[in-house]
């Protein structure tokens, strides 16, 4: 029996209203304008990052609105308040 190969590429048949195809063409970088194959996996890898990014921000939002996030920063700098010019000769603003 033939062992399965799995390939890095996932071929799929798509059907795509042509107005958005057209949109896409025009405000597409030249290079990958005339090839769909080609822009697709670069504004599906956009469409990714602009996600995750969005999580992200989210998730620090939400981290920084806890009130229990908020005390344990509040701590950290309380104690390194002491420590914060230690060593430094006072400098004036630049």
């Amino acid at each position: 029996m033939k062992a399965r190969v799995v390939t890095r590429t996932v071929r799929r048949s798509v059907a795509l209203p042509r107005t958005l195809v057209e949109e896409a063409a025009v405000v597409a970088p030249a290079d990958l304008q005339g090839n769909l194959n080609r822009l697709l996996p670069v504004a599906l890898r956009e469409l990714v990052e602009r996600r995750k990014a969005r999580a992200f921000r989210r998730a620090m939002a939400a981290m920084a609105s806890d009130p229990a996030i908020q005390a344990e920063n509040a701590a950290i700098a309380r104690k390194f308040a002491a420590a914060e010019g230690d060593g430094l000769p006072h400098l004036a603003p630049i």
